[in-house]
């Protein structure tokens, strides 16, 4: 089953963009499918393959920051091609 999974990771103190760098990047090493915009990133794939990346990663992003939080939204289905039809 494929999904799709908006991930936004926001670090609670000074000095934030080091590790949103290094998790994006640990993303983009990965052979899942990953787009970036200013506002999130976006991982698709294979639902074990995305989840195991992220229980991975986000427990690394989470040993890198003091405080912070994460929002991820899951989709069932691989949208990544998506167009607007209007």
């Amino acid at each position: 089953m494929n999904i799709s999974v908006e991930l936004t990771l926001t670090p609670l103190h000074d000095d934030y963009e080091p590790a949103i760098i290094h998790f994006i990047k640990k993303l983009r090493a990965s052979k899942l499918t990953v787009l970036e915009n200013p506002l999130s990133t976006q991982v698709y794939g294979d639902y074990d393959e995305v989840m195991a990346l992220l229980t991975v990663e986000i427990k690394d992003a989470f040993e890198l920051i003091e405080k912070g939080l994460i929002l991820m939204k899951i989709v069932k289905s691989d949208r990544h091609d998506y167009e607007p039809h209007f």
